[in-house]
């Protein structure tokens, strides 16, 4: 039996969750893509191939302290911020086949609070 490593496994995973799940310009794709080192998230309309808004752990460096948890919070609430400015109100949310766990939960969770429904 052959081993898959984790990369490939979650880009499985990924493509097999992109197959169902489309943003529209009502109701855009919540993207997210978390590194060992930053987080990354955009709001992606697919049907004009356009990105509405996005946010990510590597503009803001000097407010990027504590666990990665804390960094993951600071980008879904600037990320908020900015969808609420372009008048986005609800996304699809796409966690890029990362468990809802941890940084992607955080992150999430920081979203909603700012006022983006998913």
């Amino acid at each position: 039996m052959a081993v898959t490593s984790r990369r490939v496994a979650r880009d499985a995973r990924h493509a097999r969750v992109r197959e169902r799940v489309r943003g529209t310009a009502d109701r855009p794709r919540l993207a997210v893509f978390r590194s060992l080192h930053h987080f990354h998230a955009q709001l992606i309309d697919d049907v004009a191939r356009v990105t509405i808004a996005a946010a990510s752990s590597v503009e803001g460096q000097g407010d990027a302290k504590g666990s990665k948890s804390d960094v993951a919070k600071a980008v879904g609430a600037r990320l908020g911020e900015r969808a609420k400015a372009k008048g986005v109100e609800a996304a699809v949310f796409d966690r890029g086949g990362y468990r809802y766990h941890g940084r992607v939960k955080a992150f999430a969770d920081a979203a909603r609070a700012a006022g983006l429904r998913f």
